[in-house]
């Protein structure tokens, strides 16, 4: 079978390699045909050839040539089950567990799938699985009707975070980006746009403004957390939803301390269910669907959708990859 494969910095290259054994398939597990892909901001460190924590790594913390890597949000179709949720033939949506999703065949964990409405182009149901992730964080953070919030980073996340949030009750849904994303403010229910690095933005603040819930949706570097503490209302919360590259963050303790605060994070779990719900809440709200996947590249240009992907610039939100 084909697959992309990281041949070092920057760069990709399309390799032959032995297709996975459908009678070799572990219990729980699926054999699927993938028939589009999507760039998450975790897969670009590895792009640029750096290190991130990843289950394909050997040692657990780092970049892998392995082929189909680095891409984890997948559509396609079940060629071979041993998961009984799921049939050779299915349309399915969700996560390729080991990150190898530019390949013609994938073996991946059946829990980390889930059906989809057949209606949406492949490229267009990849946002299924972002928007699942955001789901399941908006749920940890409580009931947020009534209250300011606030996203820094709206990239693909970060506007999704916004629309849950506004869709949530939020009085107010401020976006943080030096990327100006006014254009797509109002179809993600952002109410404010700031234009600006976050550490600006949130030295700026009156107490009167100060958000009572902060969603870090940037990750990749540690200085966009301190400035969420410093800009978040005493007692209230903050998400750190970004994939970290370090494995210690600093900030202020006394901040956190001195304001009452509550510092979450995680990945998503219960996978199977909140991507239903996340079909559910786009047929809800079926604007995201011409809005949000915003530039499409066939497979065989996957270096181009990367390329792309690590320049963020207003008018491009999701990066799809059609693999059909």
């Amino acid at each position: 079978m084909w697959a992309q494969t990281l041949s070092g910095p920057f760069r990709f290259e399309q390799v032959e390699v032995a297709a996975p054994d459908p009678a070799a398939l572990a219990p729980g597990h699926v054999l699927l045909a993938p028939r589009a892909g999507a760039i998450c901001g975790s897969d670009l460190p590895n792009f640029r050839g750096g290190l991130w924590p990843h289950p394909a790594a050997e040692d657990g913390w780092g970049a892998t040539r392995a082929p189909g890597f680095p891409m984890h949000e997948t559509v396609g179709e079940v060629v071979a089950s041993r998961h009984p949720g799921h049939s050779p033939g299915d349309l399915v949506v969700g996560w390729a567990s080991m990150f190898d999703g530019i390949a013609e065949l994938v073996v991946t964990d059946g829990e980390g799938l889930a059906p989809y409405d057949a209606a949406l182009p492949p490229t267009t149901a990849v946002m299924l699985q972002p928007l699942a992730c955001v789901l399941y964080a908006v749920e940890q953070l409580g009931d947020v009707s009534g209250q300011r919030v606030a996203v820094i980073g709206q990239g693909p996340i970060g506007l999704l975070f916004s629309s849950v949030l506004q869709a949530r009750g939020a009085a107010r849904v401020t976006g943080v980006d030096p990327v100006d994303r006014s254009d797509d403010a109002a179809v993600f229910g952002v109410d404010e746009v700031v234009t600006a690095r976050a550490e600006r933005w949130a030295a700026g603040l009156s107490d009167a403004d100060r958000p009572s819930v902060v969603v870090e949706a940037v990750g990749h570097q540690v200085s966009t957390l301190q400035p969420a503490l410093d800009a978040v209302a005493h007692g209230g919360q903050v998400f750190y939803f970004g994939v970290p590259d370090d494995p210690v963050y600093p900030f202020d303790m006394m901040t956190f301390l001195r304001k009452n605060l509550t510092l979450r994070s995680g990945v998503a779990l219960e996978r199977r269910r909140v991507l239903a719900d996340a079909g559910t809440y786009l047929a809800g709200h079926p604007e995201l669907r011409e809005r949000y996947v915003t530039h499409v590249h066939p497979v065989a240009d996957v270096q181009a959708a990367f390329t792309a992907a690590i320049a963020p610039r207003p008018g491009q939100l999701k990066i799809a990859v059609d693999m059909t």
